[in-house]
């Protein structure tokens, strides 16, 4: 017996269903997280071109209130983290700035005292040297018992890594060193790309100790703040982790974030630390066209992990019409055997930072987009149904 694929209820701001997000045509980045504690997820997205730089959907029964949290204008680029910073009980948040800005912060969440007028506190956690900040994430890298922030800094060509301080509050900036400097993946095979991004955080060799993914490398902590940057594929991009197979370590999926190329799963079939021994297996038989949403989730409850990419329709602010006017979503799904069955979400509008969490409690994995500049400002739900089985 094998479950059937999941019915889908779409929900948008277009038709009135979400809060509209703001007046910010240029939507960068989309991140779920429960932040206000009541076991439900909520979502924030961020903008740039015009205030407010932060916005929270915040969960309530049937639907999201919106509360703005950070009025001002920022230019926030595409990325995003959450996690408990200043150690209070709460998820805060970290996002960096683009190509405009030096810049990256961390937002205080003032749990319980929610005030949709009020916006939360906002911290420093780097400022000067080089500008753009595509992607972060948390996780103890260095085997310390406590996680690091780690980040792009696309103006440097530069990965850092960031301790947190013992009093965050009152430290700015945080403390952070380069651990890898160069190329990633932006010119791998077919994808031409502007900048390396994309990054996660995994056990890869099986270790027990967390990994640290980004570009198109995993990287091995060798002590202190030395890593060693070991090769996945020739691209980089969008990049997530998990088990489509029994084997010994988990597999990589690799898609064309800010540019085009193939979508990838790789394994490993020897050493981790061997680049030879990541074998690449193509999802599509075509390029995905700047796809820059990459989720993994059992979205049909088989069991088994499935593979979610999207594409942006557009990314050309200064033109009317889509660059890519077919622009697609899929779902793969998989059997926990390496295959997967392909199934097209929705063609024809545009995905940007799509996420996949559980938006209404009911414990299957829905999925968020906020397009880039596609008919924006606009956010979309797709609210997993769920389905029965079929024999």
């Amino acid at each position: 017996m094998s479950a059937e694929f999941p019915r889908w209820e779409h929900l948008s701001s277009r038709h009135g269903d979400l809060p509209a997000p703001g007046e910010s045509t240029q939507q960068t980045s989309a991140l779920i997280a429960d932040l206000d504690k009541d076991g439900t997820n909520d979502f924030v997205l961020a903008f740039r071109q015009k205030g407010p730089a932060l916005v929270w959907y915040r969960r309530r029964a049937g639907g999201w209130d919106r509360y703005v949290l950070e009025k001002d204008y920022l230019p926030i680029e595409a990325g995003g983290a959450a996690y408990d910073i200043d150690g209070d009980g709460d998820l805060d948040l970290v996002f960096g700035g683009d190509y405009q800005s030096d810049e990256v912060w961390w937002w205080e969440n003032p749990y319980p005292h929610f005030d949709p007028r009020q916006p939360w506190r906002r911290h420093l956690i780097k400022k000067g040297g080089a500008t753009q900040h595509h992607d972060q994430v948390f996780g103890d890298f260095k085997g310390l018992g406590k996680p690091q922030l780690a980040f792009w800094n696309q103006g440097a060509k530069t990965l850092f890594l960031a301790d947190l301080p013992a009093d965050p509050r009152h430290t700015e900036p945080w403390p952070y060193v380069p651990i890898f400097s160069g190329a990633a993946g932006e010119r791998g095979d077919r994808g031409q790309f502007v900048y390396a991004e994309g990054m996660a955080a995994a056990d890869i060799d099986g270790d027990g100790k967390i990994d640290l993914l980004a570009g198109n490398y995993w990287f091995k902590h060798l002590g202190g703040n030395s890593f060693k940057p070991i090769r996945l594929a020739a691209m980089g991009g969008r990049i997530a982790v998990g088990r489509f197979k029994p084997g010994k370590y988990p597999q990589v999926v690799i898609a064309p974030g800010d540019g085009v190329g193939p979508l990838k799963w790789f394994e490993c079939v020897g050493d981790p630390q061997d680049s030879a021994a990541w074998i690449g297996h193509p999802l599509l038989n075509r390029d995905v066209i700047h796809g820059h949403t990459l989720q993994v989730a059992d979205f049909n409850g088989d069991g088994h992990l499935d593979i979610f990419c999207a594409e942006m329709a557009k990314w050309h602010e200064a033109q009317t019409q889509p660059d890519n006017p077919k622009a697609t979503a899929w779902i793969f799904y998989g059997d926990g055997q390496g295959h997967f069955t392909t199934t097209e979400l929705v063609v024809g509008e545009g995905f940007h930072e799509g996420k996949a969490g559980d938006l209404d409690g009911d414990g299957r994995p829905d999925i968020l987009n906020k397009p880039y500049n596609w008919d924006t400002p606009r956010v979309d739900v797709w609210l997993n149904k769920g389905s029965g089985e079929r024999r």
